[in-house]
């Protein structure tokens, strides 16, 4: 179906991937989707070490054959010897997307100091995003999400309000979300009436 969206979710740990812990960053990232998305929307995923050419190939993988319109990696964007998801991600992109990265640390510095420390990034494989996320549940939430008070007022907004009209922009499915979760920000010569075919 050509309106379904497909989302490649890639959790990267040399531990989770060899069965020393159980990785809970696609569990979560279904979950979140789950909740968020209101167009139909199918997933794919993949558990794998922290090696930059099998990060690489499944990038490329997931964007060149399997048809991927989005690909979320979750860990290993720290400065640690072992934490190579950007460079696979700049390695294999066609055009890097740095608001992206820029955003994700701006919310994550609403949090914990340390998000410096983030080298997370943004970029485009022919039609398919390609975002790095953070490694636990709670991080993905809030970077997805945004920074909010505690009235729930946004402090910082979410990345995937962007993410929507961006998958607009580089030929994929319009994509619908449930605003009690995040609104998909669009122009309004951009802004398709519900229930269009």
């Amino acid at each position: 179906m050509n309106d379904e969206l497909l989302i490649g979710l890639v959790s990267i740990s040399d531990r989770a991937s060899s069965g020393v812990y159980e990785d809970k960053g696609i569990p979560a990232l279904r979950e979140w989707f789950g909740a968020a998305l209101a167009s139909p929307w199918r997933m794919e995923t993949r558990l794998i070490p922290d090696e930059q050419p099998v990060i690489e190939q499944t990038l490329i993988e997931l964007c060149d054959t399997v048809g991927c319109h989005l690909v979320l990696t979750t860990g290993g964007t720290g400065p640690a010897p072992r934490d190579v998801t950007p460079e696979a991600t700049l390695a294999v992109a066609h055009k890097v997307m740095p608001g992206f990265g820029e955003q994700m640390r701006q919310i994550s510095l609403a949090f914990v100091p340390t998000a410096i420390l983030s080298r997370q990034v943004g970029a485009i494989r022919g039609s398919a995003l390609i975002l790095n996320l953070p490694g636990q549940p709670k991080a993905i939430k809030e970077t997805l999400e945004g920074a909010k008070d505690a009235n729930g007022n946004a402090l910082v907004p979410g990345i995937f309000a962007a993410v929507p009209y961006c998958i607009d922009l580089i030929g994929g499915p319009y994509i619908e979300t449930r605003e009690a979760v995040i609104k998909a920000f669009r122009p309004k010569s951009a802004i398709r009436p519900r229930n269009q075919e």
